[in-house]
């Protein structure tokens, strides 16, 4: 784990909410109605809906979700002309362990 690529996408704001947001997909967005059935209830948001809840530009939502991303604290999908993200838990468990042992 790379702890200061991790803080610095959790150091913007609008980047902390979607972490808080994607913890309880089904309360802060919409149904995926796009979603295929298997992959509904899994926690998958698509960039679209995010971006509409951050009241963001779509580049800066891909930005965003893109550093998030790599960070290792998100993980996508595609899925048809659609890209969806969801929290990545066995990863944010790792940096809650860091935090709590090493920090």
């Amino acid at each position: 784990m790379d702890a200061e690529v991790v803080f610095k996408a959790l150091a913007n704001p609008v980047r902390l909410s979607i972490m808080e947001w994607l913890k309880k997909p089904d309360f802060h967005f919409p149904p995926m109605s796009h979603l295929p059935e298997e992959e509904k209830g899994l926690g998958y948001v698509c960039v679209g809906a995010i971006q509409a809840k951050g009241q963001i530009t779509q580049s800066t939502a891909s930005s965003f979700l893109s550093m998030m991303k790599k960070s290792g604290l998100l993980t996508s999908k595609r899925i048809g002309q659609w890209t969806y993200y969801r929290r990545n838990e066995t990863f944010i468990q790792e940096v809650a362990r860091y935090i709590g042992s090493d920090l």
